[in-house]
């Protein structure tokens, strides 16, 4: 499929959703720019770099709940609400994450002074709301009837529920009040994401486990096609089994992290 034919799919799949990310694609560009003039750094980054991450994040995941939501049959309008649930807390997230990285101030975990403290209270509560609208979505996609595989089915619903989990885990990182353990953060990290060499780093596990929403119903979409063309394959137990993969590479990196280990070492 051409990327023109993929992009009119997911525009007649949610159009709010779809433009909405395209925005946050062109927000990354910006940033993008503006970081290759700008040498400003916060805890050893420049600054434009947790902007950026986000914007893409964003954009990828509006785009996919977007897509994954056009199999909910007759619940247009729950869909529409959950939508521009999704559309508002975003936009409210990613404000003072900008905001806050043109101030040369941290946004996440800034407890500072009581304006740091009051931004980073209310990206949480925003956040709170975008997981309980994700929450809602997968009720729908237990209760409601969608005519698609039933590996496929079973991928979307594993995949909202690890990428709840990885949303709970967001919320120890904010309990905690920072990303590393085994050092303060900031310092050395890989290159753009920025996670830790020399310590355990919590978003290594945050990141695997949120984009379970992508890579789970993908894992149940390709076992049907292989189903129907090979026969041999179980599908529905096969997603199964990735899931369970899945979340358990996110809950050992987890672990990893909380004993201090980095991903990649480079001492």
């Amino acid at each position: 499929m051409k990327l023109s034919g993929l992009w009119a799919k997911l525009v007649w799949r949610n159009k709010l959703l779809a433009y909405s990310g395209l925005c946050y694609v062109a927000l990354f560009a910006a940033l993008a720019i503006v970081a290759a003039f700008d040498s400003t750094q916060i805890l050893g980054v420049n600054r434009w770099i947790k902007p950026m991450k986000f914007a893409i994040s964003i954009a990828i995941f509006q785009w996919t709940i977007g897509w994954l939501m056009a199999h909910l049959k007759g619940k247009e309008k729950n869909v529409r609400l959950i939508s521009w649930g999704i559309v508002i807390t975003m936009v409210a997230e990613i404000i003072p994450i900008a905001g806050q990285a043109a101030r040369g101030a941290l946004s996440h975990f800034n407890q500072s002074s009581a304006f740091g403290i009051a931004v980073f209270a209310f990206m949480g509560l925003m956040i709170v709301i975008n997981t309980i609208l994700v929450v809602y979505a997968l009720i729908l996609f237990f209760t409601s009837p969608a005519d698609i595989p039933k590996s496929y089915l079973w991928g979307i619903r594993f995949g909202l529920i690890v990428f709840i989990l990885g949303c709970v885990e967001g919320g120890i990182m904010s309990v905690m009040l920072r990303h590393t353990v085994g050092a303060p953060d900031g310092g050395p990290g890989l290159p753009f994401t920025n996670w830790s060499t020399q310590a355990g780093d919590l978003r290594v596990a945050h990141a695997v486990a949120l984009h379970a929403l992508q890579a789970i119903p993908f894992a149940g979409f390709i076992f049907y096609w292989l189903s129907n063309r090979r026969g041999a394959v179980l599908p529905v137990a096969m997603t199964f089994v990735y899931a369970a993969f899945h979340l358990a590479l996110a809950t050992w990196l987890f672990a990893q992290a909380m004993n201090g280990r980095p991903l990649i070492s480079m001492d």
